[in-house]
C-alpha cells in the first residue's frame, strides 16, 4: 500500500511490451481558498506518479481526471496521454519528452476523460484521441510526437460528459455519456451536430464506457445508478444485461488477455473494486443475458476506505493463468493498493 499524498483518481498500466512493469497514478486536489472562491475559478492541482513496487518519478500538474497509455508497436516509444483540470492534454514519452495543447478557452473547463483509437491494433504512430470536457464538448485530436492538432470540436451533452470512448473495431465511431443521463454514438465522418443514436434509458449519469478489445459490437457502460450494462451496439437502445454492483461504476476495464475476455474489472465508488465474470459463450454470441444472473462477482477488494476510483489490469503475462496483477486507488484516503484477480 502507498500513500499518494493527494486524493487519487486514476491508475493506468503501460501496455508497451518493454514497459509492462510501469504504471501511473494520477491525483486530484481541490485547493481550498476563500480568496479563490471570491475572485476567480477554483484551483486544482495533482501529480502523475510513475511507479510499480517503487516510485520512479513524480510530475506536478493541475489535477488529473484521466490518463491513458497509447497502444503502440514495440518499435515505438511508450506514450501517455494526460487530461488535466485546466483544459490541457499532455503527451509524455517514456524518455521524458512532452507535448501539450490547450483545447478549451476557459480556465474553469476541465478535461474529464480521453481515449486512444488504436487499442486493438497497436501502431507506430499515435492514432487519434477523443477528449470529453466539463462544458459538454467532445474534442477530436490528431497527435504526433511533436504536436497536437484539434481536428473537430462539438457540443455533445447538456451536462458534464464524464466519458468518451472509441469503438475499437470501427474508429469512425465514438461513444459518450454524461450527467444528462444519455448514452450517445457519433460518426466522425458526418455532421457531428447529429448523433447516430441517443439512449435516454438511464436512471443516473453515465460515467464509464469501454469497447471490448476481442468481441466486436460489445460495449460495457457504467453509471452512477450502481449498475454495469452490456450492449450489442447494433442495438444500442436495449442492453443485453444489467449487473448491480453495489456502488456507482467509475471505471470498467475488460481483461487485456483473450483467454479471460469474459472478465471485467470495475471501480464501484462506495463499494470497493470487483471483478465480474460473464458467461463466455453468451458474450461471444451476444445473446440476451438478462436471465439468469448475467454476471458473477468472482473477486472483490475492500481494503480502500474511501471512493474507489482508479483501477487497471497489468498487461504483463502472468505466471498464474488465473491471476493478474491489479492496481487500484481511492480518493479521500489517497491510497494506492496492489492485489491480484
Amino acid at each position: 500500500m502507498f500513500d499518494t499524498i493527494f486524493p487519487a483518481d486514476s491508475v493506468e498500466f503501460c501496455p508497451h511490451p518493454d514497459a509492462t512493469n510501469i504504471f501511473v497514478c494520477g491525483t486530484y486536489n481541490l485547493i481550498k481558498s476563500e480568496e479563490a472562491v471570491r475572485t476567480g475559478p477554483q484551483k486544482r492541482n495533482g501529480q502523475c506518479l510513475d511507479k510499480y513496487s517503487e516510485k520512479i518519478q513524480t510530475i506536478d500538474y493541475p489535477a488529473l481526471p484521466d490518463m491513458k497509455w497509447c497502444h503502440r508497436s514495440a518499435a515505438s516509444k511508450a506514450t501517455l496521454g494526460v487530461a488535466n483540470s485546466e483544459g490541457e492534454i499532455h503527451l509524455l514519452e517514456w524518455d521524458s519528452k512532452e507535448v501539450r495543447i490547450r483545447i478549451v478557452g476557459s480556465p474553469e473547463t476541465l478535461c474529464l476523460s480521453l481515449d486512444w483509437s488504436n487499442r486493438r491494433n497497436p501502431t507506430s504512430d499515435l492514432g487519434k484521441l477523443v477528449v470529453s470536457c466539463s462544458d459538454g464538448d467532445l474534442v477530436l485530436l490528431h497527435p504526433t510526437t511533436s504536436s497536437i492538432v484539434v481536428t473537430d470540436k462539438w457540443t455533445a451533452h447538456e451536462y458534464e460528459p464524464w466519458i468518451a470512448a472509441w469503438n475499437y473495431w470501427n474508429t469512425n465511431t465514438i461513444y459518450s455519456g454524461g450527467d444528462d443521463f444519455k448514452l450517445k454514438g457519433w460518426d466522425i465522418r458526418t455532421d457531428l451536430r447529429d448523433p447516430m443514436f441517443v439512449n435516454k434509458r438511464f436512471d443516473a449519469g453515465i460515467t464509464t464506457i469501454q469497447s471490448h478489445p476481442y468481441i466486436e459490437h460489445l460495449l460495457a457502460v457504467g453509471s452512477y445508478d450502481s449498475s454495469v450494462k452490456l450492449f450489442d451496439m447494433r442495438k444500442p437502445l436495449q442492453p443485453l444485461s444489467q449487473t448491480e454492483i453495489g456502488g456507482g461504476a467509475w471505471r470498467v476495464k475488460w481483461h487485456p488477455s483473450a483467454t479471460r475476455k469474459s472478465d471485467l474489472l470495475v471501480a464501484c465508488m462506495h463499494d470497493g473494486f470487483k471483478v465480474l465474470r460473464f458467461n463466455e459463450l453468451a458474450i461471444e454470441t451476444l445473446e440476451d443475458m438478462s436471465s439468469p444472473l448475467p454476471a458473477s462477482i468472482v473477486q472483490r477488494f475492500d481494503e480502500h476506505q474511501s471512493l474507489a476510483y482508479g483501477v487497471d489490469w497489468c498487461f504483463a503475462p502472468s505466471s498464474n493463468d488465473q491471476k493478474t496483477a491489479i492496481a487500484s486507488c481511492s480518493f479521500y484516503d489517497h491510497k494506492l493498493h496492489f492485489w491480484s484477480g
